[in-house]
């Protein structure tokens, strides 16, 4: 293989280990958020805006974030990034007040845009184009990692030693993400192409509302699968979250390098409807069997739909605008999960899990014909 070609360099995997310890910390607070909040009184509508809230502040700052990071350059954005999320980690250990732990989540959505948009254009600018569903996969492998682990360590650390402890967890990894940013240089080929563009990468956000459509499941999964686990009895509780990323690890090397290999639209229509097939299991009787299943549905189809639809879209964007692009992505993303976690608390208090869960399947099966028209319309 060509040097040009080389995927697994020392930078490389400096920015796998990025990735691991904020999908750590992240995924720690995520699931634990919503027994705190209802421990401080917080109703599950209150639970589902945490995570509403984080995602909405970050889907509508991304775009901006993203063209920042073009601009004075992704390790500097990741060196603030970290530092305003670990104050944030702070505060919530601080708090005992649901109002501020939900206005601290949108000042932390803010600046986890941030995070997401510059290491996603960095690691892009590491990996060779022939190779990118492959390189993006693998790199998407450390924050499956983290996903996979940490919510049950952070529920041992909660039940252990309760919520200042989780949180000072969380603080550790947020110290440890600035200090690995610090280490990391700029490319040069980004420094130097500064061209005049448009702000905003349109024909990338238009594309990716399909995102937003699968997203919203993603959504009530991360806010609600370890309540509704502790609903019906089914230990650990983190279960679902477990399975899925166990899946997503023991997929996603193969899917991408196919991607790749025999193309990404290819492979990226088959992931919607393994998506969609996946919350609608939860959408009925649910036991431990189920949660697995589903896990595993929806990981086959999740874990490889987003670095081969990141793959797609970027033939066509500059290797200097690529913050903003993945800005276009991330405004998208995260405005599905932001959606599915608010809307489905508000399903659950009102009509139970079910409901919410195969409302969340429905939206989800919207995505395929949406990508196959608007994508045509665009390339045509």
């Amino acid at each position: 293989m060509s040097g040009d070609d080389r995927l697994f360099t020392p930078r490389f995997f400096v920015m796998c280990g990025f990735s691991f310890t904020v999908f750590l910390s992240a995924f720690q607070l995520f699931p634990t958020a919503p027994f705190r909040i209802r421990e401080l009184g917080g109703s599950t509508t209150a639970s589902g805006l945490f995570l509403g809230f984080l995602t909405y502040a970050s889907a509508s700052s991304a775009p901006v974030t993203g063209r920042i990071a073009d601009h004075i350059g992704r390790r500097a954005m990741l060196l603030i990034a970290s530092a305003v999320v670990c104050a944030c980690s702070v505060a919530y250990a601080i708090t005992s007040s649901v109002r501020v732990m939900l206005a601290l989540v949108v000042v932390h959505g803010f600046f986890w845009s941030g995070l997401l948009s510059a290491s996603s254009a960095y690691l892009t600018s590491l990996v060779p184009a022939r190779r990118r569903a492959e390189g993006i996969g693998y790199w998407g492998l450390s924050s499956i990692a983290a996903v996979a682990v940490a919510p049950p360590i952070a529920f041992w650390i909660l039940q252990q030693g309760g919520w200042r402890w989780m949180c000072f967890s969380c603080i550790a990894l947020n110290l440890l993400m600035g200090a690995i940013a610090w280490t990391l240089d700029e490319p040069p080929i980004e420094r130097r192409e500064r061209n005049p563009s448009p702000f905003l990468e349109w024909r990338v956000l238009i594309l990716s509302v399909s995102l937003f459509l699968y997203t919203f499941g993603y959504g009530a999964i991360t806010s609600f699968t370890a309540v509704y686990a502790d609903a019906i009895g089914v230990t650990p509780k983190s279960i679902y979250l477990t399975t899925l990323a166990i899946t997503v690890l023991c997929t996603r090397p193969l899917s991408g390098a196919l991607a790749d290999r025999i193309g990404h639209r290819r492979v990226f229509v088959p992931c919607l409807v393994f998506i969609a097939a996946g919350l609608g299991l939860l959408a009925g009787p649910v036991t431990r069997g189920t949660l697995v299943t589903s896990a595993i549905v929806f990981g086959l189809g999740f874990g490889t739909a987003y670095p081969v639809f990141v793959a797609y879209v970027l033939h066509d964007i500059d290797a200097h605008r690529r913050g903003a692009a993945f800005g276009a992505i991330l405004a998208a993303f995260d405005t599905g999960i932001g959606t599915g976690s608010t809307a489905a608390g508000w399903l659950i208090q009102q009509f139970g899990f079910p409901i919410a869960f195969g409302t969340a399947a429905v939206i989800s099966a919207i995505a395929l014909p949406y990508f196959l028209v608007v994508d045509r319309k665009l390339r045509g």
